[in-house]
């Protein structure tokens, strides 16, 4: 060496004792790369075992899994870096339509309901197993993001699935003479909720019916939401495409999403517990 150690310490403002513990690192991981290796390998599993999840819900699987606390920051490098990305589809922008002639959009976007039973949206998903295509009807509360009635059925343009989560509804909202407040009722234009027979199955009930524009989704964004990545997650992660009882299959996960699934939305707890805890029975 043409200068000694101490005097280059000195120049560089850098402790003898420092150096050489750098130096004898040399080639060895420090613990925050160990820590990123093995962060990044856990979310590598929860991936394999829910491919749908995008790095935030990987993040809070690797959380509940290990109890370690760290940023989404993080599991986000960590995730780029491995190639790590959800296989779920993504949503493109379609333009609005026009509205509905019987009934407006009472929502109007203001989503945030302060309580159970306020804002209730509904919709039909189809999905195909096998060699059969199935319709799924589901009814959600928009102030937890709980499914509170869902139907399915392999026989295609049937109506028994919206009148069974309607069933649900109107025992849910109570009839007009019970003074109970009114149950805000949002769908989209679809032959069966557009139905003479539909409204007035409805009429005695506390429910004010609300309406999206024609072919445009983001007039009901959350229910649109949740079909397009719930499927995902049911094909993906529960193995839908395999199942040998589609209606029981459905049962379970509804019961998984209501009881057991955290989501990012509710501050990572399930609808029923978020509820619960707010007080609401």
């Amino acid at each position: 060496m043409k200068y000694p150690v101490d005097f280059l310490c000195r120049i560089m403002d850098v402790n003898r004792s420092g150096y050489y513990k750098w130096k004898a690192r040399q080639g060895q991981l420090n613990r925050y790369e160990k820590d990123r290796l093995l962060l990044t390998e856990l979310l590598q599993k929860e991936h394999e075992k829910h491919p749908s999840h995008g790095y935030h819900r990987l993040a809070n699987d690797v959380f509940q899994e290990t109890g370690w606390v760290f940023s989404h920051h993080l599991a986000h490098q960590c995730c780029k870096a491995a190639g790590i990305r959800s296989k779920a589809r993504k949503y493109r922008y379609k333009p609005p339509g026009e509205e509905s002639i019987k009934f407006p959009n009472e929502v109007q976007g203001h989503w945030n309901a302060a309580a159970p039973l306020q804002i209730v949206v509904s919709d039909m998903t189809e999905f195909q197993v096998g060699g059969t295509v199935w319709e799924w009807t589901i009814l959600l509360d928009t102030f937890n993001n709980e499914i509170l009635a869902h139907s399915a059925t392999s026989i295609r343009g049937s109506n028994k699935p919206y009148y069974h989560c309607l069933d649900i509804l109107k025992k849910l909202a109570g009839k007009r003479e019970e003074q109970t407040s009114q149950v805000v009722f949002h769908t989209d234009q679809g032959t069966v909720y557009s139905s003479q027979a539909f409204c007035q199955a409805h009429n005695d009930y506390n429910i004010l019916r609300s309406m999206s524009r024609v072919g445009t989704p983001t007039d009901n964004p959350i229910i649109e939401a949740l079909n397009g990545w719930i499927k995902e997650e049911l094909f993906l992660d529960f193995d839908l495409a395999h199942a040998k009882d589609v209606p029981a299959l459905l049962d379970s996960y509804v019961d998984f999403f209501n009881n057991q699934r955290p989501a990012a939305a509710l501050g990572y707890k399930s609808p029923v517990q978020y509820k619960t805890e707010l007080g609401f029975c």
